[in-house]
């Protein structure tokens, strides 16, 4: 498939005008943060296209996992910005990163055994893509999972106390919203499975099909991939929730809503 010129590029960018019209008639509010966000999209394309081509010829673990940490650091950003009420904008940026981190890692590298195969297993060009996707769905379940705790440990405050008065322990009082916000985290993901091939095509196959590969070939690959997503958002959204709950309570198991009201 060849790459599309620039006049290809603005004739499908004219569509946003279009919406951009319909919504100043029907006075929306989305005009703006959708051509704001459009922006956004192609400056951070551009640099992500340049940034890439360094990277790619420096190939080195060094620069591989620099690169991965500065992604999950991004990410934990975006995580912080998506909070209503963060406990904490450092700590839940930390927890975020960590999260995503740690998980990334963990569920990218049997993928870059697989994937590498005689090559250089932390080559860029292969490792971040894959991380890059990773991260990706890990950050959305990690950032829901995080509202959705908080939310809740807001709404429920004086059950939770009530509980811990009684005897209870913090995690024992704390489990149905843990349980709630793990599973909200993870519903983008189970979502994502369950539609892909009967609503939707990939975009990891359907680069590989506009590439030429064998649609079996892009089919495996696809499957690889949304497994160790779905892998890697559990465990981050399993490690953050549970992190978040020691921040809201502490080691005399009381619930400690001073820090979830925090907002710095």
């Amino acid at each position: 498939m060849n790459s599309p010129e620039l006049l290809d590029i603005l004739s499908a960018a004219s569509l946003l005008l279009l919406i951009t019209s319909v919504s100043l008639f029907l006075r929306l509010g989305l005009g703006k943060p959708l051509l704001i966000s459009a922006f956004r999209m192609v400056v951070q394309l551009f640099l992500l296209a340049y940034i890439l081509g360094w990277l790619f010829k420096a190939d080195n673990l060094a620069v591989t996992l620099t690169a991965m940490i500065a992604m999950a650091g991004f990410a934990g950003a975006e995580v912080v910005a998506r909070q209503e009420q963060p406990p904490g904008r450092l700590w839940t940026g930390l927890v975020g990163v960590t999260a995503m981190l740690s998980a990334g890692l963990v569920v990218t590298l049997p993928a870059l055994v697989l994937l590498s195969g005689e090559s250089n297993l932390w080559s860029p060009r292969v490792a971040l893509p894959v991380f890059g996707m990773v991260a990706g769905a890990s950050m959305t379940g990690v950032a829901l999972a995080l509202d959705t705790f908080a939310q809740g440990v807001l709404q429920d405050a004086r059950a939770i106390e009530a509980q811990l008065a009684l005897g209870a322990a913090r995690m024992a009082a704390l489990r149905p919203i843990i349980r709630q916000a793990v599973a909200r985290g993870m519903m983008p993901t189970i979502n994502a499975m369950a539609a892909i091939g009967v609503v939707t095509i990939p975009g990891m196959m359907t680069g590989q099909l506009l590439a030429g590969a064998e649609v079996f070939a892009a089919a495996k690959l696809q499957m690889l991939l949304m497994f160790l997503i779905a892998g890697a958002t559990g465990l981050g959204t399993l490690g953050a929730t549970y992190a978040m709950a020691y921040r809201v309570t502490d080691s005399r198991h009381r619930l400690r809503l001073e820090r979830l009201r925090l907002r710095t």
